[in-house]
């Protein structure tokens, strides 16, 4: 009945901005960004590509049953989790969540949620390279619930602009929103598993397809190639430039370009990326609401990989 209550929470109030707020932790742990951001920042100075990893958990999390946290249960012999659900088996990022919420545990014992700590991880991992700085409301609360089938609603590397639209209708974000945070592919990067089937189509741009059809050779070892292949590291306006050039490497990365319904948001981003920043900070944050845990629901986890023991 309690899970039920949840999945009825979700559906008749998709967004709750009136119950998280900024600082939420300000009395209760007044050090609790500051330990993410260092968590973050020792990460990201070992590895500049957890900004992308870290985006790409946040959105999956929040995409699947609203941002709970429900992406960092582990599955067990009796129960599989989402984690292990195809559309979220190169998800990365997971030890800094750990690490940051060991930390965080030591400071303030069972106050700080891990899905909290997904969103905070990813606000400082887009500042850090060079994207943004923006604050976020806190005050989520762990989901009770890890289902893998639950994942299925997720859009692919394959998905048309219109499939992908459709999803992010349903969890309450425009087309301009979708648009906006799949610019964060600015700093991503993807199997070639994840496109292989692309690197015949004509209307790439050669040299991409020559490039990608080198790196992609070790099919044994399925290797990883950026999004951008102009400033990798660096979030900025540059994707939508380069998937202007026909130099997108997911389908539905170039789709957004070609779509007639997407083009001119594509074109007006590519030309100002100070706009492109503003709408970003937007848009995630607003994403950063969807289906959220506030007040006595769901729990804060002692460990972000698995439940709390139930009494």
């Amino acid at each position: 009945m309690k899970h039920s209550i949840v999945i009825f929470f979700f559906v008749v109030l998709p967004f709750a901005f009136a119950d998280l707020r900024v600082g939420f932790y300000s009395s209760s742990c007044p050090k609790a960004e500051d330990i993410v951001r260092q968590v973050v920042q020792r990460n990201f100075n070992r590895d500049k590509t957890i900004t992308g990893g870290l985006l790409r958990m946040h959105f999956h999390d929040c995409f699947v049953r609203g941002c709970d946290a429900s992406i960092l249960i582990d599955s067990t012999k009796n129960n599989q989790s989402e984690k292990d659900s195809g559309a979220n088996g190169t998800i990365r990022g997971f030890e800094i969540i750990d690490e940051a919420k060991k930390s965080l545990e030591k400071a303030c014992p069972q106050t700080v949620s891990c899905a909290d700590i997904i969103t905070l991880a990813t606000r400082d991992s887009v500042d850090m390279a060079g994207g943004p700085k923006y604050t976020v409301p806190t005050g989520r609360r762990d989901g009770l619930v890890s289902n893998p089938s639950d994942a299925n609603i997720l859009p692919g590397p394959g998905s048309t602009v219109s499939q992908a639209q459709q999803v992010f209708t349903e969890k309450g974000m425009t087309l301009n929103e979708m648009v906006t945070l799949l610019g964060a592919h600015t700093v991503g990067f993807a199997h070639c598993s994840f496109f292989r089937s692309r690197l015949n189509d004509p209307k790439m741009d050669l040299s991409l397809r020559a490039k990608l059809a080198q790196a992609c050779k070790p099919i044994n070892k399925d290797p990883t190639v950026f999004l951008d292949q102009n400033t990798s590291l660096l979030f900025d306006n540059q994707f939508y430039n380069q998937i202007l050039l026909n130099r997108g490497v997911l389908f539905i990365d170039q789709q957004l370009a070609l779509d007639a319904s997407s083009k001119g948001l594509v074109s007006s981003f590519a030309g100002n990326d100070a706009n492109f920043r503003s709408r970003f900070v937007d848009a995630i944050v607003k994403m950063g609401s969807i289906g959220v845990l506030v007040g006595n629901a769901g729990e804060i986890r002692t460990n972000c990989r698995v439940f709390n023991p139930r009494s």
